[in-house]
């Protein structure tokens, strides 16, 4: 059943999962496939939808309008992103930029606001001081309800947050998993200070926690793990070792009376700094899957076992 949570400082309330569009456009039955697991989400209780201006350069949101097209629009919340670049070369944090993204965000998704924008990353080449003035005025004039951000350094959250007359933050969104436990040690703390909540992304590295991958075969052709885009992110985990003992986790899920999948969601979600886990899906089924992990108390001691043992895996493939 799902669960919702409020959202850092803010007030929203997201649901415990919600559905990301990183690589959601097409056309033919593959975009049907794509606007189905968007309208199984939200028969399922998602309400929170993750999208970026640069996924399929604007293609992702107008999959998500179409998908939304119809529905009240205080039953869904739209997040979504800029900084990476655009086809026609545009791409950062700078006054220009916010003011000009925005605008073509909000003309794709086909609404006069959205829920939460979020810088994509953090932009060197722009003053902080510049970007902050800038979402906030966007803010100002109701076409932004709440700020977020994804893969900031702490010190560039803290600088930000304490600035005076600027809007703050009220979510982050960083890469956090089984096998990804960067953020505890350092974001988390920094974001429970200033009022951010959580919104972590590849809950299942990429798939490698569902126990897909045979660690003796390369990924399967089609398979996430298998295109170049997405193995920048797998390739830390696709060691024989480590896919051997993801398979370990086998058990602890069965006791939890969960699948692997669902038990490594289900596991982030355990965590108090986490707000809601962003799934992908291709097709409906996959969104069933995983957001049977909502609502799930699973023992401490079946998690702390699991990391126990990725733990060793990861140690040991160095």
């Amino acid at each position: 059943m799902m669960r919702y949570r409020r959202l850092g400082a803010s007030t929203l309330e997201v649901s415990e999962i919600s559905l990301g569009t990183w690589l959601s456009y097409g056309e033919g039955p593959e975009r049907r496939k794509l606007v189905a697991c968007i309208h199984r989400a939200l028969d399922l209780g998602v309400n929170l939808f993750d999208t970026a201006n640069v996924y399929g350069f604007g293609e992702a949101e107008r999959l998500l309008a179409e998908a939304l097209r119809g529905r009240p629009r205080d039953s869904y919340l739209v997040a979504t992103k800029l900084w990476g670049p655009m086809k026609d070369g545009d791409q950062g944090l700078s006054r220009a930029q916010v003011l000009k993204q925005i605008d073509g965000s909000l003309s794709r998704l086909g609404t006069d606001y959205v829920d939460l924008y979020q810088c994509h990353r953090y932009d060197e080449e722009t003053p902080l001081e510049e970007t902050m003035q800038a979402l906030s005025d966007i803010v100002r004039q109701g076409k932004v309800r709440y700020l977020g951000f994804s893969e900031w350094p702490a010190d560039k959250i803290r600088e930000a947050q304490n600035m005076i007359g600027m809007e703050r933050f009220v979510s982050s969104q960083p890469q956090y998993s089984l096998l990804w436990r960067a953020p505890e040690a350092g974001i988390f703390p920094v974001c429970k200070e200033a009022g951010i909540g959580q919104l972590i992304w590849s809950p299942l590295a990429q798939g490698v926690l569902t126990g897909k991958y045979d660690p003796e075969a390369a990924p399967p052709g089609g398979a996430r793990g298998a295109s170049v885009e997405m193995s920048k992110y797998t390739r830390l985990w696709f060691n024989p070792t480590v896919l051997a003992a993801v398979r370990r986790l086998e058990p602890l899920a069965r006791e939890a009376g969960l699948n692997l999948g669902q038990f490594a969601i289900a596991w982030t979600l355990a965590n108090p700094h986490v707000d809601s886990a962003i799934i992908g899906a291709s097709r409906p089924e996959q969104v069933d899957d995983n957001v049977a992990a909502a609502g799930r108390t699973v023992d401490p001691l079946l998690f702390a076992a699991a990391e126990e043992i990725l733990g060793r895996a990861l140690a040991e493939a160095g």
